[in-house]
Order: C-alpha cells, then structure tokens, then sequence
C-alpha cells in the first residue's frame, strides 16, 4: 500500500470511530448519574403524612371538579400537584436495589393514597348534581394500547431525568399530566358513586397500567444504570428477601405482560371486526343499529342487523371465509334480517302516523291554552279604572266602550279586545287627543292583540 493509501484508512478509521463516539455521547445516560442523590429523592416522596395527605385530597378534588365540568386545564392543574408519583418510583426502585424495607413502605403508602384518592372523588360524585357522565369521565372507563405506550414512554423519562444530579422540573410535570395517574382515581371514585362498576373496573385498570409500567421503567433504569443491590449480614435472609423481590416483581411484570397482551389482542379484533362490517357495506347491504357492542371479543362474536334486501348466503360464505383469513375462526357471524320488509315499512308507517297524530293533539292544547291565557287576560282588565283614568287624561272623551272580537283564518283563532271612544266635536284639537289615547291605551292594557275605534258621530249621523 501506498503512503496515499494509509492516509485514506486512517482518515476512514478516524471517522469510524468519531462517529461511534457521538451516537454514544447522544444516547449515553450513565454518564451524570446521582446514583445517592436518586435513591435519597425517592425515599423521601414516597411518605404520605401530613401535608402531603392533604395535597392528596385537594389535588382530587380539582380533578374530580375538572373531569364534572369537563375541562383539561383544571385536570392538567390537578395532577400537577398531585404527590401520587412517589410511592409508584419507590416500588420499582426498592425492586429493583432489592430494598425489601422500602418496597413495603412504598405498598402501604401507595394503598393508602389510592384510598384516599377513591374515597374522596366517592364523596364528591355521591352529590347528585356532580353525577353527570362527561367527556372526560368516559374517556377513563376504556384503557387501551395506547396507554400502556405512554406509561412506559412516561415513566422511562421520569426515572431518567430523577437519576440526573439536576432537578428536570419541566420533565416531571410533563410525565405527571401524560400519565394522568389521577383521573382514573376519580374515575373509578365516580364509578362507585353511580353503581356502574363497569366504569370502576375500568378507570381501576388504566391506574394499575400506568403505576405498574412506571414502577417496571424505574426497575429497567436503575439495573441498566447498575444501582447497588443492598447486603444483607444474615445471607439466609438476604436470600428470603431477594426470593421475595423477585416474586413481586414476576406477579406484577407477568400480570401487566398479559394484560398487555389482552389489549392487543382486543384491539386486533376491533379492527378486523370493523373491516367485516365494512365489507357487508360495500356489498350494498344496510346495517342499522350500528354500535360497539355489534361485536364482542369476549363473546367472540360479530352481530349484524340488515335492512332491505336479503342477504344472499354466497356473501356470507365470503365473508366467513375472509373472517377465517383474518385469523376469527372461531368468532361466530350473526346476521338478523327481516325477511318481510313490507312489514317492517308498515310498522314505521304506523310509528309515523301515531307521531303526526300525537303533534297535531300538542297542536290543539297549545291553541287552546293560548285562548285559555288570552280569555284569562282579558277577564283581568279593570275596565272601569282604564275608563276613568283615560277621562282624567283626556277632557274631551265622553265615552269609552270595550268588547272582544274573535279573528278567524282557518288556522288559528285570535282573540282582539276592541275599544271604541267618542269624542266632543266641538272641540277643534279632539283628533290629535284621539291618536294620543290610542297610543296611551295600547300601552296601558298591555295586551297583544288591541284595535281601537273613533265611534264619535259625525254630522250625517
């Protein structure tokens, strides 16, 4: 090789590993490690006494008032406040250094604030005013796969930017309000207040997802970054309480591994149901009554209601054969169809009449209770005061007489209080009074429908 040729491999080499060098430098999170200062800051947030207690239950009171009213600012509020992280990072911590003193304090305060947390959001939403089911209470009663990829994705930046010698504020807040460890809490307080425990089961299950994947990226971290175990002087003991770790550690990995595999799964078949029901569609077929509960993965089944034309047994084959291919063997295709439309279009018709019958009734009470009110108003009139009152007002009135005429135009009937005045002629400025004491008597009776009469004789009379 020439000396050409060295330079060029060496230059080559040198970019090599300069290269190598930086995505190293970018993704390295051992180097800055406060490996004393984490354990230390996590022990210390995993109390609850005194005014964290407090803060507890303020906190969920602000999320149990923002998920009522349905208002993400006052949830985000909320949980920014909120001190439930704590005992959540000393499980996976104490896991994860074989801290067994630690694990079950992290337990016990952990119990206690999600009592806490449930028992106060009951209180609240046991206040029937506050038991309206919101957008953001519903969004809490179905976890699904994304939830689970953001509480992982939360809680590896959370044990991440804890693990730094410098506090990351910015960072904690945002695992805080992505987690959301407190509106399943109020959810689930709400679910008990309502007696649904469908929405409590649920609500309950987001909370185990994200405190079980938060605590299961604190253990990832701390052995990744190879945080110390602790040593026991009795090695018999030391073993019971790695032996107990660990078990801990395998009953809650494995459950949330197979709740995580139950998600997908569900979630494979909500989509694959979805694209059958779609091709029944493009086949030109009706559906009706379509809902999330037209199919089940519980049950293993996907239930369909077609309108209009038979459903032709060569399209069910097919779509039983593309359900086989989708892997839904064993989920059963239940079609219901109404073999006698005419039947079903006679009872709509029936439906329909009854409405138009029931509308024109409403029609009529109205009209009638329209004349009702009308008759009422007019028998309030003080006929005698208006008519004695309109002769202080106006010297030349010598007589005022009422009465009530009743309008018809074939569609409603109105009641019209008529008012005839007669006037002294011989006064020269009697019709100018007269357009004063229709403008004053339309105001004074304050009645919608009002015609006022000049009945003063005229010469020919």
């Amino acid at each position: 090789m020439t000396d050409n040729d060295h330079k060029k491999a060496d230059k080559t080499n040198e970019n090599h590993f300069s290269l190598k060098h930086y995505l190293r430098d970018l993704f390295d999170i051992s180097t800055g490690t406060n490996k004393a200062g984490t354990i230390k800051d996590i022990k210390n947030g995993i109390s609850m006494k005194g005014h964290n207690a407090w803060i507890l239950i303020f906190s969920i009171l602000i999320a149990s008032v923002g998920l009522n009213v349905s208002s993400t600012a006052v949830v985000i509020g909320a949980m920014l406040i909120s001190p439930l992280m704590g005992p959540i990072l000393g499980l996976g911590m104490s896991i994860a250094i074989n801290d067994v003193y630690t694990l079950r304090r992290s337990l016990v305060n952990l119990g206690t604030m999600v009592a806490i947390s449930i028992i106060t959001s009951f209180l609240f939403f046991s206040i029937p005013l506050f038991q309206e089911e919101t957008p953001e209470i519903l969004a809490r009663t179905a976890p699904d796969l994304r939830d689970v990829l953001i509480a992982i994705s939360g809680g590896l930046a959370l044990i991440v930017a804890i693990s730094r010698r410098s506090e990351l504020t910015n960072t904690i807040a945002g695992v805080a309000i992505a987690t959301a460890l407190m509106p399943p809490l109020c959810t689930a307080g709400y679910g008990l207040a309502v007696r649904n425990l469908h929405y409590f089961g649920g609500a309950f299950f987001l909370f185990i997802i994200n405190s079980t994947f938060i605590a299961l990226a604190t253990y990832v971290i701390l052995k990744f970054l190879n945080f110390r175990s602790l040593r026991y002087d009795d090695s018999a003991r030391n073993s019971n309480i790695a032996r107990i770790a660990t078990f801990v550690a395998l009953m809650v990995f494995v459950g949330s591994i197979y709740e995580f595999y139950q998600l997908v799964r569900e979630k494979q078949f909500q989509q694959k149901a979805l694209s059958i029901i779609n091709d029944v569609k493009e086949d030109g077929y009706s559906l009706i009554d379509m809902k999330e509960d037209s199919y089940s993965y519980n049950d293993k089944t996907i239930t369909l209601t077609v309108f209009g034309r038979n459903v032709d047994p060569e399209d069910i084959k097919l779509w039983q054969q593309k359900m086989d291919k989708m892997g839904l063997k064993e989920t059963r295709l239940i079609i219901h169809q109404n073999s006698d439309d005419s039947k079903l279009i006679s009872e709509v018709e029936e439906i329909r009449k009854a409405y138009n019958t029931q509308f024109e009734l409403i029609r009529t009470k109205d009209e009638a209770l329209k004349a009702l009110e009308k008759q009422i108003a007019y028998n309030n009139i003080p006929l005698k005061q208006i008519a004695d009152e309109a002769r202080i007002n106006y010297s030349h009135l010598e007589g005022v007489s009422f009465a009530r005429k009743f309008k018809y135009n074939y569609k409603t009937i109105d009641t019209v209080v008529v008012i005839s005045s007669v006037w002294d002629r011989e006064n020269e400025d009697y019709q100018e009074q007269f357009a004063k004491f229709k403008t004053w008597i339309v105001k004074r009776l304050d009645y919608k429908s009002i015609e006022v009469k000049d009945d003063t004789p005229t010469d020919s009379d």
